[in-house]
């Protein structure tokens, strides 16, 4: 293979993939240049991290949903149902804050067990029992906190969204454990990307040519650490931060090293075919929403730690944030493709938009004119290749 063939195969093997990545480069470059560099700023960096963290999380678990052909409308009640029992423990009760986490987590494994129930083994559509539970954990979680705000938490409890990892290792306005968690972060990646090369030569299958991997390393290596530099430069390593890459990390190897993740690709992908595989798609429908209630429960705990209380109104609007990460990053709109990471950068996509239209004073009504055209955009894209694909064929 040549260089240009290579770099053809790179960028036309997956375009779903591969496009989201340029967008992602671009839009980034396009309002750092509108923000006059802030949005790049160190502090600016960091806030992205903090403010965007929950939507990230509930967009691991929103992807799965998608990619098993189903879609979750309750998420944004669950984390404001979560974040309540967690502020009654905490605040009201007197417990510990680590009891709070637990009873967080416990109420999103209920909830995931009670909606999993009725769409994997009563037969409902998941778009109606996610609206009614949508409706109904809002109501409880009004219940929960008797229609008033309860705050604050204590300081452990808020390090969960607003702490941060650094000085370790010394030094001078620049945190070096930052970077040196980044640089084994990178030297992981790499490696895992050479043992997947390896496997696909092994087994035959077409890999970009050498020059372009490790252009591709090199770049991504790059971009990690250039940010790292500058959460370095700011306050450190955010404990959010290690959270959700220990979730990212997690995850993607579930849906693409385990029996689970393949076995939700081939429900999304054919569900008629996956039942005569063998496949127990009842099981695997009901595992699909107990994960997402977990992950929900987990961005719940994040929320009401950032904003260091729980409201009745949390959580609005917060699943259409995460599907709209989804379908950007790529996930299919009827089920069986998408990637943890795609959803991740989809996820990133919104938040750098968000931020940057932010800085420049853009008005709120506008902001969601925009993020609505964008998604719109994205689903179309979507269609346009499936259609592409099919005419290849």
């Amino acid at each position: 293979m040549t260089a240009v063939a290579g770099l053809q195969e790179l960028f036309t093997r997956n375009l779903r993939q591969s496009g989201i990545y340029i967008a992602f480069v671009a839009i980034v470059g396009l309002f750092a240049i509108l923000t006059n560099g802030m949005l790049l700023s160190p502090g600016n960096m960091t806030n992205i991290v903090l403010q965007y963290s929950y939507i990230l999380i509930l967009a691991i678990g929103m992807v799965i949903v998608i990619i098993g052909g189903h879609i979750d409308l309750s998420v944004g009640s669950v984390v404001a149902l979560t974040g309540a029992v967690s502020a009654v423990v905490v605040i009201r009760a007197g417990q510990p804050w680590w009891v709070g986490i637990l009873a967080a987590l416990a109420v999103g494994l209920l909830v995931g067990a009670w909606q999993g129930f009725w769409v994997a083994y009563v037969g409902i559509p998941a778009f109606i029992v996610t609206l009614a539970g949508m409706l109904l954990f809002r109501g409880l979680t009004l219940q929960v906190l008797n229609n008033v705000s309860l705050s604050p938490f204590p300081p452990e409890y808020q390090r969960v969204a607003g702490g941060f990892l650094n000085g370790f290792l010394g030094g001078q306005g620049i945190d070096v454990f930052t970077l040196v968690i980044a640089a084994i972060a990178v030297v992981g990646y790499a490696v895992s990307q050479l043992r997947s090369r390896r496997g696909r030569i092994k087994y035959r299958q077409t890999v970009e040519t050498m020059p372009l991997f490790v252009l591709r390393l090199v770049l991504v290596g790059a971009v990690v650490m250039a940010f790292a530099y500058q959460l370095a430069r700011s306050r450190g390593l955010p404990i959010v931060l290690i959270i959700l890459g220990v979730l990212v990390i997690a995850y993607t190897i579930v849906t693409t090293k385990t029996v689970f993740g393949r076995h939700v690709y081939a429900i999304g992908g054919n569900l008629s075919a996956a039942q005569l595989s063998g496949v127990k798609v009842k099981r695997i429908n009901f595992w699909i929403f107990v994960n997402m209630g977990f992950l929900a429960a987990v961005a719940g705990v994040v929320y009401s730690s950032r904003s260091n209380g729980a409201q009745p109104a949390a959580g609005n609007m917060f699943e259409l944030d995460a599907i709209a990460a989804c379908f950007i990053g790529g996930a299919s709109t009827t089920g069986g493709v998408g990637r943890v990471t795609g959803a991740m950068v989809g996820g990133l996509i919104m938040g750098v938009m968000s931020n940057g239209m932010q800085l420049m004073g853009v008005d709120q009504s506008v902001q969601q004119v925009i993020k609505g055209l964008v998604l719109l955009l994205a689903v179309a894209f979507d269609i346009f290749n499936k259609r592409r694909v099919g005419a290849s064929r």
